[in-house]
C-alpha cells in the first residue's frame, strides 16, 4: 500500500507554499513514494551492530592554527567608513522597519 497519496502531496505543497499542477502532483506522488519505500528498505536492514557514520571516510582538520595576526587600529578600521562616531561604525537602524 502506498504511503504517499496525491492529497498528501497537495498538502505538502500548501505547507511549502508551492503551487503544484495536477501533472506535478502525479509525478511527485510516484517519486516521493519511491523515496519513502527506499528509506524503509534501508531501515529494515540497518542493525545495531552497524556503526552510524556521517561520512564514509574519517575526516581530519586540514586548517591551519587560528593565530591572530596584525590587527587594525580603530583609526585604520574607521578610515574608509562612510559614517562613524570616532570609535564605532554608524549605520542606519533596520529593526522595526517592516513591523
Amino acid at each position: 500500500m502506498s504511503e504517499i497519496t496525491p492529497d498528501l502531496v497537495r498538502h505538502l505543497g500548501v505547507l511549502a507554499r508551492i503551487q503544484l499542477s495536477d501533472e506535478e502532483v502525479t509525478t511527485l506522488t510516484g517519486e516521493l513514494d519511491a523515496i519513502v519505500s527506499s528509506i524503509a528498505e534501508v531501515s529494515e536492514v540497518a542493525t545495531s551492530d552497524v556503526v552510524a557514520t556521517s561520512h564514509p571516510v574519517p575526516l581530519v582538520n586540514v586548517f591551519r592554527e587560528d593565530v591572530p595576526g596584525d590587527m587594525l587600529s580603530v583609526d585604520e578600521a574607521l578610515k574608509n567608513a562612510p559614517d562613524h562616531d570616532g570609535s564605532r561604525f554608524r549605520v542606519t537602524a533596520i529593526l522595526g522597519e517592516e513591523q
